[in-house]
């Protein structure tokens, strides 16, 4: 064993992959329907850091991996944010999840000094409660030492599988109705001009008066498709082909009729990949289309979801682009957006690298708080303040802050991977020295913090803000600030809000709320001054 240690010592990066890999392996073990997820990976490496003390790599590969995952979610996130801070849902959840937050640590203060344990030690209980890797590397930098991280790894189980527990039991406690909205996709249907009473109205005229969600995307006259030119007027057999959701063609009573579409003699339907850089930010009223090239967009299809071709709707990497075009003109229409599929994972390297050095310029700048003296965003917190900036301009000048689906998800993952697997086998000698004595007081607090910002969050959204359930699961999500506890709220209210209160609540309250709670923590320690 000594020998396997000793290989481990002297191979650190050999190390970091073994943990990474095993790590997902354990993550993947259910036991009755519970999994540890990506938080297996801080186990094992707390497992081989105890095992093999010398085996952690560089402090500097962790942080990069944090910041990683950190601009990724501020720059998926960035528009919900901002307009979550304005809308009246938005603002109800931001006050309800920062009481929660604060009042978790607050609770954490006061434990720590009912049981007997330093501040330090509050602050990585409070962060691996709530499983924040960024309040984590806060209190780690405020602390100036691996204090944090031992209450850190000692308090995250729970902090993982709690929330889960807790949105359960709410389930059953409150017994919520939840209405699960079918599966939508975008289609076409048809209509005949005559039937609707619409002969003699012009094009123009008639796309002023189209309702919300339902986009004219061609006409068929004696036989032959047209485009839906503002100036043609429309005339009583005219059949106009619809793109819209389903629910609104149910309304508007719109046939499923193939008329047109089944017809591609004079226009073809063509999806192209959006890959060319100087179309993303875009919005699909700005592309420069060629004058001489007749297309209509009416299908945009992002990820998995099929959005409506709004006029504003801002085109992404790897946008996929439904278009009506002239059969002749099908090749042209696809050297023009450049489709090619590696768009998923293409990105300008250039934007992500001055993103991530202006972020970390405003990591460093001292923030005052009276009493206290100053607290920094630091090299976690400053990044994903500007990846929210970012996210929600999308397109500055020359400059695309866009990350494709795809390549966000990875980068995401791949960077938090990194920095649990860096912090667990940083953190496993200590971990081991520490779990006999005062980790049992950690693993209580970590419990009592937990539980106090959830169950702040169900009792006062539900019996006095009178919220929504799955709503309340969105905002527990965001406050609590695991993956895995999304995950779970969206299987039991898979309606959609659940991700929307996520976004709202986690880059704010979730994470920079939480990296300036924890250096208040640890000042107040340094201090000495009662909690």
């Amino acid at each position: 064993m000594a020998s396997i240690a000793a290989f481990l010592d002297a191979q650190p990066l050999l190390a970091l992959f073994l943990v990474i890999g095993v790590g997902y392996a354990v993550g993947r073990i259910s036991i009755a329907g519970f999994s540890l997820g990506i938080g297996a990976v801080l186990f094992v490496g707390l497992a081989v850091g105890a095992f093999a003390p010398k085996s952690a790599p560089p402090s500097l590969i962790g942080l990069l991996g944090l910041v990683l995952f950190l601009y990724g979610i501020g720059i998926q996130y960035g528009k919900d944010f901002f307009k979550g801070l304005v809308s009246p849902f938005g603002i109800k959840a931001n006050i309800l999840a920062t009481v929660a937050v604060v009042a978790g640590c607050a609770m954490a203060v006061l434990v720590a000094r009912l049981m007997g344990f330093g501040l330090d030690f509050a602050a990585g209980t409070f962060s691996g409660s709530m499983t924040s890797t960024a309040s984590l590397q806060a209190a780690l930098e405020a602390a100036g030492n691996r204090n944090p991280a031992i209450g850190y790894a000692i308090a995250y189980p729970f902090g993982v599988f709690g929330p889960i527990l807790c949105c359960f039991l709410a389930k059953l406690l409150l017994r919520p109705k939840i209405e699960i909205p079918a599966p939508t996709r975008l289609g076409v249907t048809e209509t005949r001009a005559g039937d609707r009473g619409l002969a003699g109205t012009s094009v123009s005229e008639l796309l002023k008066r189209a309702p919300g969600g339902v986009e004219l995307v061609g006409i068929r006259r004696a036989g032959t498709n047209l485009l839906p030119d503002p100036t043609l007027t429309l005339e009583p057999d005219d059949i106009l082909a619809v793109a819209s959701l389903p629910e609104a063609a149910t309304r508007l009573k719109l046939e499923n009729t193939e008329a047109a579409r089944s017809d591609r003699r004079n226009l073809d339907y063509v999806r192209v990949f959006v890959s060319k850089q100087a179309y993303v930010g875009l919005t699909l009223r700005e592309l420069p289309l060629p004058k001489n090239l007749r297309a209509e967009i009416i299908q945009v299809r992002r990820g998995d979801v099929d959005l409506l071709p709004r006029p504003d709707l801002v085109v992404q990497y790897g946008d996929q682009l439904g278009i009506i075009v002239e059969p002749a003109r099908r090749d042209d229409i696809t050297r023009f957006f450049g489709d090619s599929i590696n768009a998923e994972a293409d990105f300008s390297f250039m934007s992500l690298g001055l993103g991530l050095a202006v972020g970390a310029l405003i990591g460093l700048i001292p923030i005052p708080i009276p009493g206290l003296g100053s607290v920094k965003l630091g090299i976690a917190g400053g990044p994903l303040l500007i990846a929210l900036v970012l996210g929600y301009l999308g397109r500055l000048g020359p400059f695309n802050w866009y990350l494709p689906v795809v390549a966000n998800l990875i980068m995401r993952n791949f960077g938090l991977t990194v920095f649990l697997a860096s912090v667990g086998m940083s953190s496993g000698a200590p971990f081991a020295a520490n779990i006999m004595g005062p980790g049992l007081s950690l693993l209580v607090a970590g419990v009592i913090v937990l539980l106090t910002v959830v169950v702040i969050v169900f009792v006062v959204g539900h019996f006095i803000l009178r919220m929504s359930f799955d709503d309340l699961l969105g905002i527990v999500s965001g406050a609590t600030g695991n993956p895995a506890v999304l995950a779970y709220a969206n299987q039991l209210a898979p309606t959609g809000r659940p991700n929307l209160g996520y976004a709202i609540v986690f880059p704010g309250v979730g994470t920079i709320v939480k990296i300036i709670a924890v250096q208040v923590v640890v000042t107040l320690g340094a201090l000495g001054t009662p909690g």
